[in-house]
């Protein structure tokens, strides 16, 4: 049996033998790939985009690696990558492809490209409900408004095109799950709304696991940084950041030391010229909240953390916030529940498969900043034996759902149902 997958990034070993900085997202999908690789007899490829100007093909670990030219192809058709992925097709013959999320556009070039071969799309979120939905996280028209900055204007990439540019990946996307025979997904969300785009495609269960490191480490109630928060995310609206901001406000009179710590770029940074012609709409909506809100003393942009260091954040923090307002199957909370880190999260999308209220975590709607901000109260009230009890539940509910053996085998055995199916 051969394999071939579709990636939006290129996984650690290329990376590392091209000398390139290996990328923060997406780990688990390695992980997945060795697991494969090491408990099935299938050959594997992977194909994805590099900012290059030829095909490369490059053999790491039994693995056969194809780097497609990227001509500013991520969202547009571009014809000229059909003759790659003929290529490609031709070489590899594979017996499935399996693209990994449908966000981008060159998988759906290969669907156009090659329409013969059996197809299956796993489900990482999905811009089509996201842009239509979503997109602005509450914050009102007027308001983005009057944030747009020197940065939107320059690059005409102001929140309200950021949507319309999702909305275009959207089509896309669409496209995509519509042409596939087979879908992959582990929310009953994403079930719902894949089901509505192509009821005529099988749907397949199948979780997803986690770096290596994280089924490697426990947090600690005695070793936390008490009255500190974790957010994962924060560079645009979706994300949350911004009910964040205002339940802590409500609290930072009972709690004056109160920290919220973010990971990756400051997106409020304007101290100098480049910083204030970089800053973005949502970065400055932030930045005047932080300043309305007399936050300053109360948040910390952290920077891009690579895997050590996040588990690391984890572990010292007290509480981990998902307050997305709209999520499919977060790994960042998944991530989180593993080590045993208190959380929180936003009942949205698939978060509520993954969250059961009270025992392995708190639930709110993403609006209620009232309740997020009682959520957090209760943690930080609760007492070490209730959390220490919380953070086992957590890691119970998290192992049996990211056990890389039950995985590997859902996806062996959804592989080996495709191929009987064609």
């Amino acid at each position: 049996m051969k394999i071939l997958w579709i990636t939006n990034i290129i996984l650690p070993p290329v990376c590392k033998k091209l000398g390139l900085p290996e990328p923060v997202m997406g780990g688990w999908m390695y992980s997945l790939l060795a697991s494969l690789i090491q408990e099935s007899d299938a050959q594997f490829a992977v194909a994805t985009l590099y900012s290059g100007t030829e095909l490369k093909k490059i053999e790491v670990d039994k693995v056969t690696y194809y780097l497609l030219p990227n001509k500013g192809t991520n969202f547009r058709y571009n014809p000229t990558l059909e003759i790659f992925w003929q290529q490609i097709n031709h070489e590899f013959n594979p017996n499935i492809v399996h693209l990994h999320g449908t966000e981008y556009a060159h998988g759906l070039f290969f669907l156009k490209s090659c329409p013969d071969v059996t197809s299956v799309v796993s489900i990482q979120g999905l811009v089509t409900v996201i842009s239509t939905l979503y997109y602005y996280a509450g914050i009102s028209g007027a308001t983005i408004w009057k944030n747009i900055s020197i940065r939107d204007v320059l690059r005409w990439d102001n929140l309200f095109q950021a949507k319309k540019k999702m909305a275009k990946r959207g089509e896309n996307e669409r496209r995509i799950i519509q042409s596939a025979n087979h879908i992959i997904g582990r929310t009953n969300w994403d079930k719902a709304h894949t089901t509505f785009m192509n009821s005529k495609a099988e749907y397949h269960f199948c979780n997803e696991p986690l770096r290596a490191g994280f089924y490697e480490n426990n947090w600690c109630f005695d070793t936390c940084e008490k009255h500190t928060l974790f957010v994962s995310q924060a560079g645009y609206p979706i994300k949350g950041l911004h009910q964040v901001l205002k339940a802590v406000w409500l609290l930072k009179s009972k709690y004056p030391d109160i920290k919220i710590k973010v990971a990756g770029q400051d997106i409020t940074a304007s101290k100098t010229w480049k910083e204030k012609i970089r800053i973005g709409g949502y970065g400055s909506y932030i930045k005047k909240e932080i300043q309305k809100l007399r936050l300053e003393k109360h948040i910390q942009f952290i920077g891009l953390l690579n895997e050590k260091e996040m588990i690391n954040q984890y572990l010292k923090t007290n509480l981990f916030v998902c307050p997305s307002s709209i999520e499919n199957s977060p790994n960042s909370l998944g991530e989180a529940q593993i080590l045993g880190v208190p959380l929180i999260a936003s009942y949205v999308g698939g978060v509520p498969d993954m969250v059961e209220e009270g025992v392995s975590g708190f639930m709110y709607r993403f609006e209620e900043v009232e309740i997020l901000a009682s959520a957090i109260d209760k943690v930080f009230s609760m007492n070490k034996n209730d959390l220490t009890k919380l953070s086992e539940n957590e890691r119970i509910t998290a192992s049996k759902r990211h056990d890389k053996k039950v995985i590997t085998q859902q996806m062996i055995d959804t592989y080996a149902k495709i191929l009987s199916s064609k």
